[in-house]
């Protein structure tokens, strides 16, 4: 059975660890759990641009966000599908769907439902992120199939009001559990690299340890944008770019407390080292977003995560891979 009993002076020792032994204990973990060499290769497509009435520092898609972004509706049916089969072509497995809302209005529920139903019958995974969703939103993209939803606590409790004020981490909370509840895969995760300190990124893993695991949890390294409150705050300090072995432990920590999840490499790869990514992937990341860009911004691109897979000897996944946690109890 998966722990969720961890205390949060258990993840310290862990991220006290000298590194190496840390990273071996995490890669003996996820070679008892999941296949070795292999790396799901997912697709993020922003479905609905800007606008965002939620004050979140590190996105530029914030309302309040002085960025130069233009809002732009929600995206047709057939263009959604039209860039799925296109990922699909390219190597992925899992489709991702963002938009940035607060939550999604009632409105917009049968265009996003339809979404869903398209690309599974493409044989994809399905994951949305579309902010905040009520129990009768949850259940509607139940019904629809959608396999994963998509909602980071971004941070520690503790550290949570320092980056967002419209909402609280307890809202996070709700609409994960409504998602649960509705019987939808959850993934979720956070961003280090906003200034944090390292008991933020223990409690943030703490709160996703104690909870029923996410099946997919994405570790992001913040990408500072001018314009936003923590790219204007960060972008000429030190802090701006997480240590990179600091960045690993988090990987390696988040492995060692959820045997079972996705661990994915998010946000902020495309400005990482080669040998960063592999410490990564040997530490149990075993989902990165491919791609040229991350709804907003860059990312690595197909060539280049191709090149790299081909130095390291990794492969992609094939077919659907979903964490079962209960296999395990």
């Amino acid at each position: 059975m998966m722990r969720t009993d961890w205390t949060r002076d258990e993840i310290a020792a862990l991220f006290d660890m000298p590194f190496l032994d840390l990273v071996y204990e995490a890669a003996s973990i996820h070679r008892a759990h999941h296949p070795r060499n292999e790396v799901q290769l997912s697709t993020l497509l922003s479905i609905k641009t800007g606008g965002c009435v939620e004050d979140c520092g590190y996105c530029n898609q914030s309302a309040s966000a002085e960025t130069g972004l233009k809002a732009t509706k929600l995206m047709d049916v057939r263009a959604v599908l039209q860039a799925a089969a296109q990922a699909k072509d390219n190597g992925s497995s899992r489709f991702c769907m963002g938009a940035a809302w607060r939550s999604p209005k009632d409105r917009d529920m049968p265009a996003i439902v339809e979404m869903v139903k398209g690309v599974r019958q493409m044989g994809l995974e399905t994951c949305m992120t579309l902010g905040m969703l009520s129990e009768k939103q949850a259940a509607q993209l139940a019904d629809a199939g959608l396999d994963y939803y998509n909602h980071n606590i971004d941070t520690s409790p503790e550290n949570y009001a320092n980056v967002i004020t419209t909402r609280t981490f307890e809202d996070r909370i709700e609409t994960l559990e409504n998602v649960r509840g509705a019987g939808i895969n959850v993934c979720s995760g956070g961003i280090v690299g906003m200034g944090e300190k390292r008991e933020d990124r223990v409690g943030f893993l703490h709160a996703l340890a104690t909870m029923p695991h996410p099946e997919s949890v994405p570790i992001n390294a913040l990408v500072p944008v001018k314009g936003t409150v923590l790219g204007d705050m960060l972008a000429d300090t030190p802090l701006a770019k997480i240590d990179e072995i600091e960045f690993v432990r988090t990987v390696a920590v988040a492995r060692i407390v959820m045997p079972l999840s996705m661990v994915r490499l998010s946000a902020g790869r495309e400005s990482m080292s080669d040998e960063t990514q592999a410490l990564c992937f040997m530490a149990g990341a075993n989902s990165i977003f491919t791609g040229d860009k991350l709804l907003t911004t860059g990312n690595a691109g197909d060539d280049k995560d191709s090149a790299l897979f081909a130095r390291l000897g990794v492969r992609a996944m094939q077919g659907e891979v979903k964490a079962e946690l209960e296999a395990a109890e």
